[in-house]
């Protein structure tokens, strides 16, 4: 069964197709998206993803008429720089890449955003499509045009907008995961539930068995529902000047977290996970939500963690640090860091105002506290 999930953005809308075996499509979905004239496709990934997935998505573009050229980039976080974007310039350069020619972008996060952002940036924009193959780049990274590299000081501070032309979800592509992977894409599916839905909060909460079994019922509607979420949110607002900014629940702390380890400890949804906790906790110092509920999060984001192998422990920062490294949140305006607090479960506030001494109060709890 395959679902569609528009995001509408005038003439940058695109579809994104959900769908066990969708990889096999990829050459007709990237045909219809582009065009009749796109002759080349430059496939970015890493060599891991390629090797399990290279083949398929290389065969099916090339039977919808495209000619393919590959390059690899390294794994993780730290992959995601400058030095990785220059080396894929390079590759374009070298052979003799044009403006009518197209990106495809075959990986997680990591690979999604760095070939987003060379497509937005080499010859001024050239179109690119996603087909991401992490839980977490299916729910999140893929989908609303955010494109950028990492710097020593923060996370993605050098970047684009650019929206992809389609987006391609084969949910065969999760049983390859490690679990850790698996638990950090369901962090962030959690989060869309907290912000916007309830009731998604809720489907996660009783059905971590069926999701840890990957039952593709399950995980359709994990990943449809996540993907409206953004949508619509995206469609609202594209570049972040209001609604978009509740995305960035758990990012504020989850980012500097990140920063403080290098990018080597933590994946990005674990980070999350563990900003979610920490926003909760100030919700309920100031007062905007009922303890009880703020206790319901943390359960929820606890009950991942139990389920799929807590993250790796941060008991052992400094508080200071992930402060510091909060004031270089990109969000940061006139001085102010503006967070994304729950008032309930489906909703949340952007407040700028919350006092320093119960920012600092809060990580220090949560780093004290035992996952």
């Amino acid at each position: 069964m395959t679902q569609t999930v528009h995001v509408a953005l005038d003439e940058r809308s695109y579809d994104i197709t959900i769908a066990e075996g969708a990889l096999k499509q990829t050459g007709e979905i990237t045909r219809n998206a582009l065009g009749a004239k796109t002759r080349r496709i430059a496939i970015i990934s890493n060599p891991n993803v390629h090797g399990h997935y290279g083949r398929t998505v290389e065969k099916s573009l090339k039977q919808s008429g495209f000619v393919t050229l590959t390059h690899l980039i390294g794994d993780g976080e730290r992959t995601k720089s400058i030095r990785t974007a220059e080396r894929a310039w390079a590759f374009l350069i070298a052979n003799r890449f044009e403006r009518g020619d197209a990106i495809v972008a075959l990986g997680g996060g990591v690979v999604g955003d760095l070939a987003g952002f060379v497509a937005a940036t080499f010859l001024r924009g050239v179109q690119y499509v996603q087909i991401p193959t992490t839980l977490l780049a299916q729910i999140d990274s893929s989908v609303g045009g955010k494109t950028a590299v990492n710097h020593a000081l923060g996370k993605n501070l050098i970047g684009a907008f650019h929206q992809p032309r389609a987006v391609v979800i084969d949910l065969e592509t999760l049983a390859t995961l490690p679990l850790r992977e698996l638990s950090a894409g369901m962090y962030e599916a959690l989060k869309y539930g907290v912000i916007r839905d309830r009731a998604l909060a809720d489907f996660i909460r009783h059905n971590l068995g069926a999701v840890r079994s990957l039952d593709p019922v399950t995980m359709t509607h994990i990943i449809t529902r996540s993907c409206e979420i953004k949508a619509e949110v995206v469609s609202a607002d594209e570049r972040e000047s209001g609604l978009r900014r509740i995305l960035n629940f758990g990012h504020t702390v989850g980012h500097a977290l990140e920063a403080v380890t290098a990018y080597r400890r933590l994946k990005h949804g674990e980070a999350v996970g563990y900003g979610m906790k920490c926003a909760s906790v100030i919700a309920a110092k100031v007062g905007i939500i009922p303890r009880a509920e703020a206790g319901e999060i943390n359960h929820n984001v606890d009950a991942l963690g139990r389920m799929f192998g807590n993250p790796p422990r941060i008991g052992d920062l400094k508080a200071s640090g992930i402060i510091a490294a909060m004031a270089h949140d990109k969000k940061v305006a006139r001085g102010k860091l503006p967070l994304i607090l729950p008032t309930t479960i489906g909703e949340v506030v952007v407040r700028d105002d919350v006092a320093a001494a119960i920012i600092r109060e809060a990580v220090r709890e949560l780093l004290a506290s035992k996952y």
